[in-house]
């Protein structure tokens, strides 16, 4: 069996683009069978409750929305959790706790995973009302952000399985 990997899908679904880690979460269910050795989770936000998953998981992809990158909305970005650390701006979470306070926290009781973050640069992260739903720029390039989560996790050694027509119907 390969390394344990966690797939954390960060966002909220009631806030437009902050919604775009459990629109993949929901793109991933509903087309690829997981490897036994792959766990995919939606979560609000990232916790300190989630330093158990760093004991258990050899690596943590975490999907979250993207702002400040001066990027066009819809470009996606593959970093290390220190790319982003202790930053604010460029390539910073929407979320207060990131990634890398997630595993320094962990490595403080002894657990160590690799981590990577994978993301978007949104269009509208923060509306004035709840709305939910991502801005059409970050929906039309939801598919290739699924479609990076699928190419890392083949590249880790874990390739998902495109569900079939029948299993989808």
């Amino acid at each position: 069996m390969g390394s344990r990997i966690a797939v954390f899908c960060v966002g909220n679904k009631l806030m437009l683009d902050d919604g775009l880690g459990p629109a993949v979460y929901d793109a991933l269910v509903a087309g690829y069978e997981f490897p036994d050795n792959v766990d995919v989770y939606d979560l609000g936000c990232l916790s300190l409750d989630l330093l158990d998953a760093v004991r258990d998981y050899d690596v943590i992809v975490t999907v979250d929305a993207l702002d400040g990158t001066n990027a066009e909305p819809g470009t996606v970005f593959r970093f290390e959790p220190d790319a982003m650390a202790r930053r604010s701006g460029a390539t910073a979470s929407l979320h207060d706790l990131k990634l890398v306070d997630l595993f320094d926290a962990a490595m403080l009781v002894g657990y160590e995973a690799q981590g990577l973050c994978l993301g978007m640069q949104v269009e509208n992260p923060s509306p004035s009302e709840l709305a939910i739903g991502l801005t059409p720029a970050v929906e039309a390039c939801l598919p290739l952000l699924v479609e990076t989560v699928a190419g890392e996790l083949a590249r880790l050694g874990s390739p998902l399985t495109p569900k079939t027509q029948e299993a989808l119907g």
